[in-house]
């Protein structure tokens, strides 16, 4: 269990098409492609800012 690395689940809420290029390109880093698409991430400091650049578009869905 001590080999288990945290996870991070993230869903698309809002469509990023009227959005800067460069939140649309945080988007698709993200693997998001479709409105309610979830992905289940690893949580690091690089996907923490990637959410937190793109956080009107995206949910974070509980901690795991």
């Amino acid at each position: 269990m001590a080999n288990e690395s945290k996870t991070v689940r993230v869903r698309l809420v809002k469509s990023p098409n009227s959005c800067k290029a460069i939140h649309r390109l945080s988007v698709r880093a993200l693997g998001l492609r479709k409105l309610n698409d979830v992905r289940e991430l690893k949580d690091s400091p690089s996907v923490r800012g990637l959410i937190s650049k793109v956080s009107y578009l995206v949910r974070v869905e509980g901690d795991a």
